[in-house]
């Protein structure tokens, strides 16, 4: 059953954030056959965006097929790049590390404290697909955690290049979940000097909306903050009804970006144990018909009834100005979509405001595609075509239980949570503010 929490606010500040380099583009380099890998600087900051696999509970058999009996075959990597400037010896301004160890993905990120948050000097991505059958041996195996430590070196190595002050390496649902994930993370420390840490599903959530909260609508009285992950699904419904008020928020005009910080209210979280690869992996992810795509979207919707039935989000929301926050893969794939993007581009898909009516007809044209047309899609391309209906189903599950009109679309949360946590513990972080031009959805 989804853990739940009631209502009470972070043990640390979600204080929005915002990040300088980072806000430069992340184009996709490369093909669509060529994304499992890619290195950023505050140049080009390129980091491809994924839909993070996922821990299935429980067997709805229909559509499950031998189709995804076939392994994962990491797509040829990019070759990784020192930053363009070179690094700065002379910068004496401390480096902070994030490193986030999910089911499908292997990201790093490097930063440094600045005027408006923190600017990004390097970050790392490689699909990974550590969770790769989990949900039916329990265990990792053998080709996953080799893919894995492969990533993890390249990891190792830049923040040995980079002199990082204080890094924070997590893990999350795979090796939660893992029988043998503790000696997987053993064998890393052995082999590579990395240190760790398996992430509770609340310090998780937590994180994620520390990492995103500079996009919430203050000017709203409810959001519901969700990541579609690889091993777990987090929802966090922040109630903003107190916050605005005090900070004088509510008027026209202000918002998220006018924010200056302080603890937010959670009214509840919950983690949903399942995700895009565990889904895809139980009812199959190439071959996806419109009635296998409903028993995926039941199969989600019964794991969040019961957080609903506790909470009841639908009765108090009813007369309340609610937007969703979605921070994955899925919903930033979708994005990339709607927009239309000849490759993906972060400085595009970040912030943007997305109708709910036009998630769903994105979802709808995807199921209506062949697995060969999703690789085709530079939003998607080969690493993503098996996984990204499961994560529609997922999201679909979730605007059928709690309908509004407004998503917004983050392409950042986790490491940005960490990063942001690392810098103000030490006193250095300032909640910068970009404006924004209002909602555009």
């Amino acid at each position: 059953m989804p853990r739940a929490a009631g209502s009470r606010p972070w043990g640390f500040d979600v204080a929005a954030f915002t990040e300088d380099g980072d806000d430069q583009r992340r184009a996709r380099t490369g093909p669509p056959q060529k994304e499992a890998e890619s290195t950023s600087d505050p140049a080009s900051s390129a980091i491809p965006v994924s839909a993070d696999g996922a821990k299935s509970n429980g067997a709805a058999q229909t559509g499950a097929s031998s189709e995804n009996s076939v392994p994962f075959q990491p797509s040829q990597p990019h070759v990784s790049r020192w930053p363009s400037h070179g690094w700065n010896l002379d910068d004496v301004t401390p480096t902070y590390g994030a490193l986030d160890l999910g089911t499908n993905n292997c990201r790093l990120l490097l930063a440094k404290p600045s005027r408006r948050g923190f600017r990004v000097v390097d970050a790392f991505s490689r699909i990974i697909r550590l969770g790769e059958g989990v949900s039916q041996t329990g265990m990792l195996s053998n080709a996953a955690m080799d893919r894995t430590v492969d990533a993890l070196r390249v990891c190792a190595s830049k923040l040995a290049r980079s002199g990082t002050n204080r890094v924070r390496c997590v893990a999350t649902e795979a090796c939660r979940i893992a029988g043998n994930g503790t000696v997987f993370l053993d064998r890393v420390r052995h082999e590579l000097d990395l240190d760790i840490e398996v992430l509770s599903r609340e310090a998780e959530a937590g994180l994620a909306v520390a990492g995103c909260s500079s996009l919430i609508d203050y000017r709203a009285d409810y959001a519901l903050i969700f990541d579609i992950g690889g091993g777990s699904s987090e929802l966090v419904w922040l109630d903003l009804r107190a916050a605005s008020q005090a900070d004088g928020r509510k008027e026209a005009g202000g918002g998220a970006a006018d924010r200056t910080g302080g603890a937010l209210t959670m009214a509840a979280w919950t983690s949903l144990p399942v995700g895009v690869v565990t889904l895809a992996e139980t009812f199959g992810g190439r071959m996806v018909t419109p009635v296998v795509f409903e028993a995926m979207v039941d199969h989600v919707a019964d794991l969040i009834a019961p957080f609903e039935a506790e909470h009841r989000f639908v009765e108090k929301t009813r007369n309340a100005d609610v937007h969703m926050l979605g921070t994955s893969g899925t919903v930033t794939t979708v994005a990339g979509i709607h927009l239309g993007l000849p490759r993906y581009d972060r400085s595009r898909v970040d912030g943007c405001w997305m109708h709910t009516r036009d998630v769903h007809d994105i979802t709808y044209s995807l199921l209506d595609r062949s697995y060969e047309e999703r690789v085709a899609e530079p939003c998607i391309g080969v690493d993503r075509a098996d996984l990204v209906l499961a994560g529609c189903a997922i999201l679909e599950a979730i605007l059928r239980t709690w309908p509004c009109e407004r998503l917004r679309v983050a392409d950042r949360g986790l490491r940005e949570g960490i990063l942001t946590t690392l810098m103000s513990e030490d006193g250095v972080f300032r909640a910068g503010r970009r404006r924004r031009s209002g909602r555009n959805g």
